[in-house]
């Protein structure tokens, strides 16, 4: 999983990119909606800084655990290099 800043912003935009090598409709999009469910907590948590993020999952995602995705991203999300400033 990756995360990668697309741009400031004033406030926190997250999209996800999940594509069809992690399988069926079905398991896309169970995988986004465990992902928004991560971004919110960990927000709630941490705060996020105001900028817009791409989450983009690769096939492996789709079967670990949720609390593995979760750890995961929260790894992510304060890892990810800042983008080109807008």
């Amino acid at each position: 999983m990756t995360v990668t800043y697309v741009a400031r912003g004033a406030d926190v935009r997250v999209a996800y990119a999940v594509g069809r090598r992690v399988g069926p409709a079905v398991v896309r999009n169970r995988l986004r909606r465990q992902l928004r469910a991560a971004v919110r907590e960990i927000a709630v948590e941490h705060g996020l800084a105001p900028r817009s993020y791409l989450v983009s999952a690769r096939p492996g995602a789709a079967g670990r655990p949720y609390a593995e995705l979760r750890a995961d991203l929260g790894d992510a999300l304060g890892a990810a290099p800042p983008g080109p400033a807008s």
